[in-house]
């Protein structure tokens, strides 16, 4: 159904149970909620359910007839995506925590392995446009961010598309610094990492990227994002699917030595 979402935000899901519980409180049908806010009653039950996100006329036909006295039409406003995606903050803070790390990327170095001159590179690219303090800031943020590969203790294994090696972000001088910049962090003893090169596997590396987490207290996430949307997913059967899809793709993949050698030969030119 059109509007609905797999994996809707939990502020729907609230909002449409204490929608439902207000509607039945006040003895009010969802046929008679549907027919004075003009929507058909399955998209009313999609509303409740948390499947499709309320309307402000739903909220505000609903808190008039149930005798709301605003509070359902005051929830509208928590239903709205955030101006600043606080799920990127939720998955750094997990990253933070994590002792294993899993990562699969298709077309860029991923955050942890750039060099500062790939990670400048790429921010000076950004479209809309920033200001050169937003890209120092930027790229000290994602350099502070790799202190975590020093901590011996925690395992990082990455799996990075062919395509991500020969994009040429910065130049060819660059593409060969972050090459071998790869071939230094993979040497060490808490890191791995694989290469898919473009004529192996299956078309699962077309699902796009993903990183996979567990913290000391055994907490799993999966986190996804592509242009301007992010989720970190706690949910275990999402997190299930995306872990047999990584296991895939790196059952595919090079093995680290091997790896190394194809980083090589690529950086000789």
């Amino acid at each position: 159904m059109t509007g609905e979402l797999a994996n809707p935000p939990t502020a729907w899901r609230y909002c449409g149970n204490q929608m439902k519980l207000w509607r039945v409180e006040a003895g009010v049908s969802r046929e008679e909620l549907a027919a004075e806010a003009g929507y058909g009653a399955e998209t009313i039950k999609s509303m409740e359910q948390g499947r499709r996100r309320p309307t402000l006329r739903v909220l505000e036909i609903a808190d008039d007839m149930c005798g709301a006295q605003g509070k359902l039409k005051a929830a509208y406003v928590y239903l709205q995506p955030d101006k600043h995606d606080s799920r990127v903050h939720a998955f750094l803070e997990a990253e933070a925590k994590a002792i294993a790390h899993y990562s699969y990327q298709t077309v860029l170095i991923p955050g942890l392995l750039q060099t500062e001159e790939y990670a400048r590179a790429l921010t000076r690219s950004h479209c809309p446009p920033v200001d050169d303090e937003t890209v120092e800031g930027r790229v000290a943020a994602r350099v502070q961010r790799q202190e975590q590969l020093k901590n011996p203790t925690v395992l990082f294994n990455f799996v990075i598309y062919e395509a991500a090696l020969r994009a040429n972000v910065g130049g060819p001088e660059a593409t060969r610094r972050q090459l071998h910049h790869l071939l230094e962090v993979g040497a060490w003893r808490n890191v791995s990492i694989q290469i898919l090169p473009v004529d192996r596997g299956s078309y699962g590396w077309l699902e796009g990227p993903m990183v996979l987490l567990e913290t000391a207290d055994h907490e799993h996430y999966a986190y996804t994002e592509s242009q301007e949307t992010s989720t970190l997913h706690a949910d275990p059967e999402k997190i299930s699917t995306y872990t047999q899809r990584y296991g895939m793709i790196r059952t595919q993949a090079l093995s680290a030595e091997d790896s190394a050698d194809f980083i090589r030969k690529l950086a000789q030119g």
